[in-house]
């Protein structure tokens, strides 16, 4: 039947037919669907999705941390980040031990039904999603590539999850993001062109990756108040040799934390030549709960970081330890103490095991 208020809403029907695939899958009864709203995504696709999903895959690295910090870390049953590789994460939000840890994006649809998952969070839209949807489960495309899209997944996850705590934290984080930038570009108002330093920012140092424009990299570099020295560069780790960052000659180099160690002799001792290093201007990015300089809710500390960094002179009574503390107790609920934080600036992991009672 066609006629209005006879037809089926088919987001809704995918749903049901994947509940009952995942009762004949195993053997038991197909769990009751609950209510349902209709989310956009970031690709502009519209799905039905639970009022309040349960049982949360979430496979972007960079999109775990948006979950967590909106109060859905008990509802991850299935994420691609691991301890091993984000051990603060662990740290902070223990419960995601009980969640089973994938080794990337690229996960059978067969394998979400199994953990009865009932909502997925996904990067990039992938030949995956048209596998997750067909046995109903809906997914919700995540990415971002600014800090404007940033705000819009964090609404966008808040929608999802549904509660009262979600959609406070997320009206919190995006006047906080905006305090932040506002903060900065008033401080920096008077700057001129000339006393921007030219930066490079390297994602990986074996192989040699680094990051351009049209990349958050690039937005936070600008808003500190420095230049992105890879010119002619668009995008995210993208592969260059050590002359051609030597051709840039930057006045700054900041590491990726998950770089390497920078060896000033490597490459015929091109890298001893450069400003930036002949100037002691080479510095580790701070990585937490996620890296800051990626594309995670930390963002707002990279902006304070890299423009005390870049401009020691302008923010000299910016407080990094007081700033990632206050950050990590209003929007993590977590109390983090001063050394734990100095070992965040300093991109180490915790001193301790993480604690997997709380």
């Amino acid at each position: 039947m066609t006629g209005a208020g006879t037809t089926m809403n088919w987001g809704r029907w995918s749903v049901a037919m994947g509940a009952l695939a995942w009762g004949l899958m195993t053997g038991g009864a197909a769990p009751v669907a609950a209510s349902a709203r209709d989310i956009t995504d970031m690709a502009g696709t519209s799905s039905s999705v639970p009022d309040h999903p349960a049982r949360i895959a979430d496979l972007w690295f960079a999109h775990n941390e948006l979950v967590l910090m909106l109060g859905g870390a008990p509802q991850i049953v299935m994420t691609v980040d691991r301890p091993q590789a984000r051990p603060w994460m662990y740290q902070v939000f223990p419960v995601l031990y009980q969640a089973h840890a994938v080794n990337g994006p690229q996960v059978n649809a067969e394998t979400l039904l199994r953990d009865r998952v009932d909502l997925v969070f996904v990067p990039e839209a992938s030949a995956t999603i048209a596998a997750f949807r067909a046995v109903g489960v809906p997914v919700l495309v995540s990415s971002f590539h600014d800090s404007d899209g940033l705000l819009r997944v964090v609404d966008m996850t808040a929608t999802a999850l549904g509660t009262d705590t979600a959609r406070a934290t997320a009206a919190a984080y995006r006047a906080m993001m905006h305090d932040t930038v506002d903060s900065i570009r008033t401080r920096l108002a008077d700057l001129p062109a000339t006393a921007r330093p030219r930066v490079v920012h390297i994602q990986s140092l074996h192989p040699l990756r680094v990051d351009g424009t049209d990349s958050i990299v690039d937005e936070w570099i600008t808003l500190a108040g420095g230049v992105n020295a890879a010119t002619g560069i668009s995008g995210n780790m993208k592969p260059v040799s050590a002359e051609q960052v030597a051709a840039w000659n930057p006045d700054v180099i900041i590491l990726g934390p998950d770089s390497g160690t920078l060896d000033q002799n490597a490459d015929g001792g091109v890298w001893q030549r450069m400003a930036a290093v002949r100037a002691g201007r080479v510095y580790q990015n701070p990585s937490g709960v996620f890296p800051w300089d990626r594309y995670g809710s930390e963002l707002p500390l990279q902006i304070r970081w890299a423009a005390r960094t870049l401009h020691p002179d302008r923010f000299a009574d910016v407080d990094m330890v007081a700033v990632t503390r206050d950050f990590y107790r209003t929007y993590f609920h977590y109390d983090l103490n001063a050394g734990d934080a100095a070992r965040i600036l300093a991109a180490r992991p915790p001193q301790a095991a993480p604690d997997r009672s709380r």
